[in-house]
């Protein structure tokens, strides 16, 4: 039995996973996001331990048995998220988190002084990343940063929390700039460009290793196995990738998230920081995987949701599927920039736009323009990705978009790609960190990391390709015109 524990955005999911790739169960615990001025966003950590109180506590009910049998945990989280802890790791200001947009102007400033972050990196400097959020803290809040021995990821502190060791993983890491993704080490060049040192570090291992064992007293209130040890794991989307058995070179998934994501496998680092694009080690040794990035996917129409007085994302959804293929053609363009956006832009202060709106316009239509917006963003990044090697014929669909048959299609069509929804798409992250925690107490890559069966493919409709092509050129041009 194994346990993949997924720190996200919105929640923090726990799943058992029995070694006939099983689901055993799962358990959710919700998570709020903190906004205290433009740009900003944030989470106190304490809310992810009492999220993961609750997971486990739940579990624990209903599972004792198959908890008593626990093998191995695994982690996977939200990415780029500075904690920052004192000389006793207590936690010293709220978590700042990967959408947070407060660091352009360190980011500059980070590409000025040194020249080669690119090629250390395989980046560019974004306010996502985790350097430039240190550097805002060094100027903005030196008391803090002046007090901060350990910076750590979100799901990198929950491991603090349950084990008592300070280990991070190369694809968690690589999203910091602080990594040499090539070497899969700590760049001293970009530790001291923010004034650092590989002291305010966590360890480095692989997510398919171990990386510590739970703390006694946690394994006895929980009724696990004593000395459980705990997977190094992964970021959110290559543990997503681990969970859906996209390891091997040109295999890749579409994320509809809070954020939206296109994600390809590779066998070599091979950065392409021109066009926004990301590339990050895997979470597997000698892998690395090239991905782009949206920061408004599923978000954009959560928000819609709530503007538009729809009851829940599916009812907004059901409306834009009400519009026949004329009354498409004929809605407003959206611009889902709604917390600025990073590829292929890299721009944390582009905005959202309706365009186009005329009085005949119902929310249905705007709804429409929503969901469509957010898949033509995502088609922008997937225009970043170099040509693989084998060619891309198709992508998984994962992520709670993936539950609407009506926007994988409608994804599919503007891709001009197959996509693919497999069976437990929706537990992505948490299956993959279960896996890994399968890898690290020994089970073999090809017998861990198999596919699962598919249980909806969406082939591209090419007569609404056409049409789509022609809207997506309207939508490329509305960017530069309105920045």
């Amino acid at each position: 039995m194994f346990l993949g524990l997924d720190l996200g955005t919105s929640e923090l999911k726990a799943l058992l996973l029995s070694d006939q790739h099983q689901v055993i169960a799962t358990a959710r615990a919700p998570l709020t996001v903190q906004r205290p001025q433009p740009l900003w966003s944030e989470q106190d950590p304490a809310a992810w331990w009492q999220a993961l109180e609750a997971v486990m506590d739940q579990l624990h009910a209903e599972q004792p048995q198959a908890l008593a049998q626990l093998r191995g945990i695994g982690l996977s989280g939200q990415m780029h998220g500075a904690t920052l802890l004192d000389g006793h790791d207590q936690v010293l200001r709220p978590a700042i988190l990967w959408n947070d947009g407060r660091s352009g102007a360190q980011c500059e400033q980070l590409t000025r002084d040194v020249p080669q972050l690119s090629a250390i990196t395989g980046n560019l400097a974004m306010p996502g990343f985790t350097a430039p959020k240190l550097q805002w803290v060094r100027e903005h809040e030196p008391e803090t940063f002046a007090k901060t021995r350990r910076v750590l990821l979100p799901k990198d502190w929950l491991r603090l929390m349950l084990t008592g060791e300070a280990v991070s993983e190369m694809s968690d890491a690589a999203g910091t700039l602080w990594l040499d993704v090539g070497r899969r080490d700590w760049s001293d060049v970009m530790l001291t460009a923010t004034g650092l040192t590989r002291a305010h570090m966590p360890r480095l291992v692989e997510g398919s290793e171990v990386s510590a064992l739970v703390k006694p007293a946690l394994c006895s209130r929980w009724g696990l196995p004593s000395a459980v040890p705990v997977a190094g794991g992964a970021g959110d989307n290559a543990a997503s990738a681990v969970g859906m058995g996209l390891v091997r070179p040109g295999e890749g998934f579409v994320s509809l998230g809070t954020s939206g994501v296109v994600f390809v496998s590779g066998a070599a680092f091979e950065p392409n920081p021109a066009q926004a694009l990301h590339a990050f080690c895997h979470a597997l040794p000698d892998r690395w995987h090239v991905m782009s990035v949206m920061l408004s996917a599923a978000s954009a129409v959560s928000w819609a949701t709530k503007n538009l007085g729809f009851e829940n994302e599916a009812a907004l959804l059901a409306a834009a599927a009400t519009l026949d293929h004329g009354a498409q053609g004929q809605a407003p363009l959206f611009l889902p920039y709604l917390s600025g956006e990073r590829s292929p832009h890299n721009n944390p202060l582009a905005t959202g736009a309706w365009v186009g709106l005329r009085a005949e316009h119902g929310r249905e239509h705007l709804a429409y323009a929503v969901a469509e917006g957010v898949g033509f963003g995502l088609c922008d990044g997937l225009h970043t990705i170099p040509a693989s090697d084998p060619p891309l014929r198709a992508l998984s669909l994962v992520g709670g978009g993936s539950r609407s048959a009506w926007w994988a299609q409608l994804l599919a069509d503007i891709f001009g790609l197959a996509l693919t929804v497999h069976q437990d798409s929706e537990s992505g992250g948490a299956m993959g960190a279960a896996r890994l925690a399968w890898l690290a107490t020994g089970g073999g890559l090809d017998t861990v990391c198999v596919t699962p069966p598919v249980r909806h493919r969406f082939e591209p409709n090419t007569a609404q390709s056409e049409t789509l092509r022609a809207r997506h050129a309207r939508f490329r041009a509305l960017y530069p015109a309105l920045r």
